[in-house]
């Protein structure tokens, strides 16, 4: 990770960590570069989700991006996943989406995507850092050079239509509830169902640009299960404010996360004859119960460590087919590039049409052990991780769970904490056992 961007884009609370002008350099530096070897001029296209921000930095963006002779597409408030569809499919340079993603709405994000519709190469993101940090300087446009700005609605349309294309039924009869966060879906997701057939209930889709995610979408879940139960519906999605992610509820009112999607999914393909590899991707925070079930199964898996675009890199490396976190993010690499929570739903809805069987009853053979995870603040994350004594709690851990459960052991990517979990057939267990190293920890005098 870089001085600005992390795993997901550069985020910030906005005008504190991240200011309209860093947004300023980013579109300068971008329209320079995608245009410096270039006949004709360089074509970005931008989306932005419903925070009061997002339309702040999408106007200093586009400042940056013509001043440096680039033409902007603005798809206005859209989803993720359609920004990183209309870059590959329609031969734009690169793409930015505004987004800070599950975060409160004071935070905002600028999201970088390439031409292939991917999360933006590590070696581009620190030259953007650069000219951010003032160790370059990049020319003007001047006259004809200059860039201009064009509404792409149209582009936001033709993503709408794809993702109908790839229902394999029609949802007539269906009771569908989405709960779109106050975020990007809060049109699109609801057009998609309705065209569809379905009989839609949606909540959480009154952006007022302070509202997302504000106890709605995909982390706070328990409003849709409440909403699914009340209404009695066959299924509810929830997304989060970029709609990269999405979480279902069954007809009972029960969570279906990342990782049951992922089994649900993952059966269906090897059932079908069509799970490339054999092999789902997961990360190493994937529940315990998940790999058990697809031992069951016959199915492999591989573990990358936590992020998605890790995920999208593996599928890419082994040419996997599905992939995805326990958060949410879920890749089908057949139809994007990145996760999509709307896609997610309709594969979903694919599979309970298709097998006839309710949710419910598609992730019932999945049992989901119980989890602990304590932070733990220290002085250095190396040397608390490499200590021997802490090793050896570890590892007497593991060896006394055996094929009952798992213990993990990582650093933060962004905080000075270790993170220890465990997963165990009681919860009891697990807090018992995830002590017992945070214990050894602080008695090495670890703790900061």
């Amino acid at each position: 990770m870089g001085k600005y961007f992390g795993t997901d884009g550069f985020r910030g609370e906005a005008n504190v960590n991240l200011t309209v002008e860093h947004a300023y350099q980013v579109g300068r530096f971008l329209g320079w570069y995608y245009g410096k070897d270039k006949e004709e001029k360089c074509k970005v296209v931008i989306g932005k989700d419903t925070r009061r921000s997002s339309y702040m930095f999408e106007y200093s963006l586009v400042a940056g991006l013509t001043a440096s002779g680039a033409d902007v597409y603005l798809l206005h408030v859209t989803t993720t996943p359609s920004v990183s569809y209309v870059v590959r499919t329609e031969d734009f340079d690169c793409g930015i989406m505004i987004s800070a993603s599950h975060n409160p709405y004071y935070d905002n994000g600028i999201k970088l995507i390439n031409s292939k519709g991917e999360k933006m190469d590590e070696e581009t993101i620190l030259k953007v850092e650069d000219y951010i940090d003032g160790k370059f300087e990049i020319p003007m446009a001047v006259r004809d050079q200059i860039g201009c700005t064009v509404d792409y609605s149209a582009g936001r349309n033709r993503y709408i239509g794809y993702l109908i294309s790839l229902a394999t039924r029609s949802y007539k009869n269906m009771k569908v509830g989405l709960d779109c966060a106050n975020g990007s879906s809060w049109m699109i997701a609801k057009s998609v169902f309705d065209a569809l057939g379905a009989k839609t209930y949606v909540i959480n889709a009154q952006p007022d640009g302070l509202n997302i995610n504000m106890n709605a979408g995909s982390t706070h879940i328990e409003v849709l299960q409440k909403f699914v139960k009340e209404n009695q519906l066959d299924v509810g999605f929830a997304f989060d404010g970029d709609a990269d992610r999405c979480i279902a509820v069954d007809e009972n009112g029960s969570v279906v996360d990342g990782d049951l999607i992922l089994y649900v999914y993952g059966r269906y393909l090897k059932e079908k004859g069509e799970l490339r590899n054999n092999t789902v991707v997961t990360t190493i925070m994937s529940n315990f119960g998940l790999y058990k079930a697809f031992d069951e199964l016959g199915v492999d898996y591989e573990k990358t460590q936590v992020g998605d675009k890790y995920v999208y890199e593996n599928m890419v490396q082994n040419g996997h087919r599905i992939g995805g976190e326990q958060s949410g993010h879920i890749i089908f690499s057949k139809y994007a590039t990145t996760g999509d929570g709307i896609l997610t739903a309709i594969k979903m809805m694919e599979v309970m049409l298709e097998k006839k069987q309710s949710l419910a009853t598609l992730t019932s053979p999945v049992r989901i052990y119980p989890q602990v995870l304590k932070n733990v603040r220290v002085k250095s994350k190396p040397e608390a991780q490499n200590d021997a004594d802490v090793q050896a709690a570890v590892k007497q851990v593991a060896e006394t769970l055996g094929a009952t459960g798992r213990i993990l052991v990582r650093e933060s990517g962004t905080e000075p904490v270790i993170r220890v979990m465990v997963e165990a057939e009681t919860k009891e267990e697990c807090e018992k056992y995830v002590d017992s190293v945070i214990e050894v920890i602080e008695k090495k005098g670890h703790c900061a």
